[in-house]
């Protein structure tokens, strides 16, 4: 008796086995948003309900309740649409628009009346906040920024000088996270700051202010000076991206950067007039 082998592209049955290939996701040429639509979705840490993050016209983000909303339920003022993948806040004259989560999670007050209809959407969300939070399914975060960095005198949000600017980050520095995309299409979990690059300083410069500004008193603030590295390891640390990823021009990013450009008029609280005490084991200069 002869044994006959089942062919690679049949089942043990004999029917035909059906692959789909896999899709990378890729961003078009044309879309004003360069942003990969799958990293943008994800959970209000105050209260616990799904939001979808959206770039505006100036590139900030800003987050929206996943489920448009009839138009003529929503004031003029909480209505935003999307165009392109950009969120413009208005209506665009159809019958459905979006609504910026902070109108809707319950742990977000509102200084104005939204209307019958956004409060009893409020009271909904309320109720699924309580019900997660008593199954430990969520744990509300806390309202203040991060303040990780308190235990040793670090910046909280650090200042950091390169590519002829400065800009405040978003996080600590030992927290700065890659913004690009793994091949399981999840945000890359490796920090920017690296221990076997070359380290920046902090140095105590004047708060010079932006260019058509008012002058701005000369007081010395602390800053994260990496003016002084190759230009490839500035652009790393401009376009946030680990040093496997920086090697990598295929992968795209997941979210934006988290720098803001950084104006000493308006980032008044990020100002610290002495030197940090870092550790070295961080890979940082003192």
């Amino acid at each position: 008796m002869c044994s006959h082998p089942t062919p690679a592209h049949r089942h043990w049955d004999g029917s035909l086995r059906i692959t789909h290939p896999r899709r990378p996701l890729r961003v078009a040429a044309t879309s004003p948003s360069r942003l990969l639509r799958t990293g943008q979705s994800g959970r209000c840490r105050q209260c616990g309900h799904r939001i979808d993050r959206y770039q505006r016209p100036n590139q900030q983000l800003i987050a929206l309740h996943p489920v448009e909303l009839d138009t003529f339920r929503i004031p003029a003022s909480y209505r935003w649409h999307l165009s392109g993948g950009i969120a413009h806040p208005h209506s665009d004259g159809s019958a459905w628009c979006r609504i910026p989560h902070h109108a809707l999670c319950p742990r977000h007050p509102l200084t104005a009346p939204p209307g019958p209809y956004i409060e009893s959407l409020r009271r909904q969300l309320a109720v699924r906040t309580r019900r997660l939070i008593d199954t430990g399914q969520f744990t509300p975060g806390p309202h203040a920024v991060c303040e990780t960095a308190a235990s040793d005198d670090r910046p909280a949000l650090p200042v950091v000088q390169l590519l002829l600017g400065r800009y405040l980050a978003d996080t600590p520095l030992d927290a700065i996270r890659c913004v690009a995309q793994t091949r399981h299409r999840h945000r890359c979990p490796q920090p920017v700051l690296d221990a076997s690059r070359p380290r920046g300083m902090w140095v105590l410069l004047p708060a010079t202010p932006q260019c058509g500004q008012l002058a701005f008193p000369a007081t010395p603030m602390a800053i994260y000076d990496l003016s002084r590295l190759p230009y490839s390891e500035q652009l790393r640390w401009r376009t946030q991206r680990c040093p496997v990823h920086a090697a990598t021009s295929g992968a795209a990013d997941l979210t934006p950067t988290g720098w803001q450009v950084f104006d000493p008029l308006l980032h008044t609280a990020h100002l610290h007039t002495r030197l940090p005490h870092t550790r070295a084991t961080h890979g940082e200069g003192t």
